[in-house]
């Protein structure tokens, strides 16, 4: 038995299932605004800093610039202790970076140098 069949199947030309294109566009773009607000939206909302990582306000320079020296030391160390274990651009990467850190630190010292000085 043979049974005649459209090529293409004929179809309903108004499927429930095609979406209108300006629906879909407008429901696009009102999900895009609520989980991503724009610049203006942004810099609008009033800025409240965090006080969950905050220096205490009657630290000395002093204090602050032995801290910094201390913490690029440290830094320094652990960059040191994994350029042990890389090889080719990741290292040479790595070791770039523990540069960098090394200019910082030494900088650290000499404002340290200078607050020292009387």
């Amino acid at each position: 038995m043979f049974k005649v069949t459209p090529n293409p199947p004929d179809a309903d030309p108004i499927s429930p299932y095609e979406p209108d294109s300006k629906k879909l566009n407008e429901a696009a773009k009102r999900a895009l605004d609520f989980h991503f607000p724009s610049n203006a939206d942004i810099k609008a909302t009033a800025r409240t800093p965090s006080t969950m990582f905050s220096v205490a306000p009657e630290a000395t320079a002093e204090t602050l610039a032995v801290f910094l020296v201390e913490t690029l030391a440290s830094v320094d160390v652990m960059v040191h202790q994994l350029v042990d274990h890389l090889e080719g651009e990741s290292r040479y990467a790595l070791l770039g970076i523990s540069n960098s850190i090394m200019v910082a630190e030494i900088t650290a010292n000499r404002v340290l140098d200078k607050i020292n000085t009387p």
